[in-house]
């Protein structure tokens, strides 16, 4: 049996609340309160199942309410979901206090037992299987460093493609060492300019600068601004047109990766993949989901008429 995507990462709870009104901080906001199960290899496994890919998710997970509903809202996604389960622990969770316009005012991470999942538990006779059947490893920065090293190169002798998610730019330092077997990293400016301890003065110097810290590939988003993707050999940029309603900004960074990657497996160059990136991304802003639960092949196809051209750099 082969796998054409293993996701292996953060798959736990997401806690959201929107503000009704102007944000009045140090103060008592109305507002709405909203959980849904989320985490950035998990959102990314259900848009990339819903593009009709085949994925494997592998993520820790407790023994609890939080644990089930992250495993049936798998099943109802079409993902193999293959839990290391942890009986006497909770699930992890992420909560967010978002402005009435959707953007972050802050955020809560409870995310202790990934830590759990260490190098070693990759030596299990399935971590094993998993890696040898597939095709293509996605992973994320919930993981320990340790972890996320042996993995990335794990895949690599095995001839496997690795991307990985940078998720916050606390988390992204973790992933240091793999830089060296890491095809793609998925972040965004704050992430970026963590690994490299500067901030370009354009989205245009971000990869001169991540190269010279060992990447051999990545993206950089910044909002609603200029989105830049390079590898070894070429830099491409995209200015994506306003989103005009946004129902939640969380996933669309996830989203981003989802048709990056998407469009990448299909032999698409780093123009197409940016433009597909983008398209998925401005899907999921228009959700109020982390994931949008009608998003296809046919859809995504649909919203590339409304993103404009990438183009390659000199």
């Amino acid at each position: 049996m082969t796998v054409e995507i293993l996701a292996i990462g953060g798959a736990h709870l997401d806690r959201r609340a929107r503000i009704s009104g102007e944000t009045k901080p140090g103060a008592s906001n109305p507002g709405t309160w909203f959980e849904e199960p989320g985490g950035g290899v998990f959102n990314a496994a259900r848009n990339l199942t819903r593009l009709g890919r085949s994925v494997r998710l592998i993520a820790p997970r407790g023994g609890d309410a939080a644990g089930q509903a992250v495993s049936e809202a798998a099943e109802r996604a079409g993902i193999e979901d293959w839990p290391v389960m942890f009986l006497d622990r909770a699930t992890p969770s992420y909560t967010a206090i978002l402005e009435n316009d959707g953007n972050l005012v802050i955020a809560l991470a409870d995310m202790e037992l990934y830590d759990a999942f260490v190098a070693r538990r990759l030596r299990a006779r399935s971590m094993r299987d998993s890696l040898a059947e597939a095709g293509h490893v996605l992973c994320d920065a919930n993981l320990p460093s340790e972890t996320l090293a042996s993995l990335t190169a794990s895949a690599a002798r095995r001839g496997c493609g690795v991307s990985a998610i940078a998720i916050s730019p606390a988390k992204v330092l973790r992933l240091r060492g793999t830089f060296a077997h890491l095809g793609h990293l998925f972040m965004n400016g704050a992430e970026a300019e963590a690994i490299t301890g500067t901030r370009a003065e354009r989205p245009e110097d971000w990869p001169d600068l991540l190269r010279a810290c060992g990447l051999r590939g990545g993206s950089v988003t910044s909002g609603g601004g200029r989105t830049i993707a390079f590898d070894s050999e070429r830099i491409a940029v995209i200015e994506p047109t306003p989103v005009e309603h946004i129902g939640d900004v969380t996933g669309a960074g996830d989203a981003f990766a989802s048709g990056f990657l998407h469009s990448r497996l299909a032999g698409g160059d780093l123009c197409a993949a940016l433009r597909r990136g983008t398209a998925c991304a401005a899907i999921t802003l228009a959700s109020p989901h982390a994931t949008d639960e009608n998003l296809s092949a046919a859809k995504l196809d649909t919203q590339m008429s409304l993103v404009p051209p990438a183009r390659f750099l000199p």
